[in-house]
């Protein structure tokens, strides 16, 4: 009987979209999935939002802070906030959507110092989104995720039998 190879140690690039830094509590693993499925779900509607009245958030957000093409950048936050918080809610590609949620989040509190200072009321939310998403842009998914999944079965060594 020969035994077979172990597989190769995946390259960065998957360790870096599907490796999670795992704490093994079960309650700490619970919490992570409350956290990330809640950061995710509650920021669709504000992709929403922006998808149900383009051009008023392309006037007054967009264009007020100085960006170029703001209808064009509004669809990309408004897909981002939709697409990515998917994503990050399923665990699937969790950092890469963290990392986009997050920028629209900086976007979202420079808006806010812009218009209002350091008033806390306006720039909160925003800074409260921006540390969950720093968090699993950090840390990855946890142990319920399907990145989670996908990276055990990217490193797991075959059975013989299989």
């Amino acid at each position: 009987m020969t035994a077979l190879p172990p597989r190769q140690q995946p390259n960065i690039l998957v360790r870096i979209l599907f490796h999670s830094m795992t704490d093994e509590s079960l309650w700490h693993q619970i919490f992570w999935l409350l956290i990330r499925v809640s950061a995710g779900g509650l920021m669709i509607h504000n992709g929403l939002d922006k998808l149900a009245n383009v051009q008023g958030f392309a006037d007054n957000v967009v264009t007020y802070i100085g960006l170029p093409y703001p209808v064009f950048l509004t669809y990309c936050a408004a897909y981002t906030e939709i697409v990515g918080a998917i994503l990050l809610a399923l665990g699937l590609l969790t950092r890469p959507s963290a990392a986009a949620l997050l920028g629209t989040m900086l976007v979202a509190m420079f808006f806010h110092v812009k218009g209002n200072g350091l008033k806390v009321t306006p720039l909160e939310t925003a800074a409260l989104y921006a540390s969950f998403y720093l968090f699993f842009l950090v840390n990855g998914p946890g142990k319920f995720a399907i990145d989670t999944w996908l990276w055990q079965k990217l490193t797991l060594t075959p059975s013989p039998n299989s």
